[in-house]
């Protein structure tokens, strides 16, 4: 029996086993991970939700809520979804998914989405089952910094500047 749980800091090492087989081919920096889960456990508007089986996390969610012009209020977006490979197509998916769902409508969210690698078929078909829809590409670049422990500088100073010139 699964059950459906908020992830704690004891969590993080299945959660980094599960990070890594949905990243498989990536380099994963665990001091950098860890201070990023551990700054999201203590945010309000970032969620992880652990699925437990047989007292062993097996799944794992992570929701972020933003404030959105688009949606007129609060967006949540699902940024990893993994369930162990053993464990897939048994349930806890679906759990961990309707559990998001459920807990963004909690927050007042007017909709929630996620964005899903080109190469996850399998994951599409299932989102869609689940009543999501294919309404965009992502685009993305990236901005590594040098070091990413500090929090990002808000860079408000200079856009002003160039706005205002």
């Amino acid at each position: 029996m699964e059950k459906i749980r908020f992830c704690t800091e004891a969590d993080f090492g299945a959660i980094l086993g599960l990070l890594g087989e949905l990243w498989p081919e990536r380099h994963i920096d665990v001091a950098a991970l860890h201070a990023v889960y551990s700054r999201a456990l203590a945010l309000e508007t970032q969620f992880y939700l652990c699925a437990e089986e047989e007292g062993e996390v097996a799944g794992f969610c992570s929701l972020t809520l933003k404030n959105n012009l688009w949606q007129a209020g609060y967006l949540a977006h699902i940024d990893e979804l993994v369930v162990t490979e053993q464990r897939r197509r048994k349930g806890l998916g679906r759990a961990l998914l309707a559990a998001a769902i459920a807990l963004a409508a909690e927050k007042a969210c007017a909709r929630i989405e996620l964005d899903s690698g080109f190469h996850r078929q399998d994951a599409h078909r299932f989102y869609m089952s689940q009543g999501f829809e294919n309404r965009a590409y992502l685009f993305s670049k990236s901005l590594r910094q040098p070091s990413p422990s500090g929090p990002p500088s808000a860079g408000h100073e200079r856009i002003e500047q160039e706005t205002s010139a």
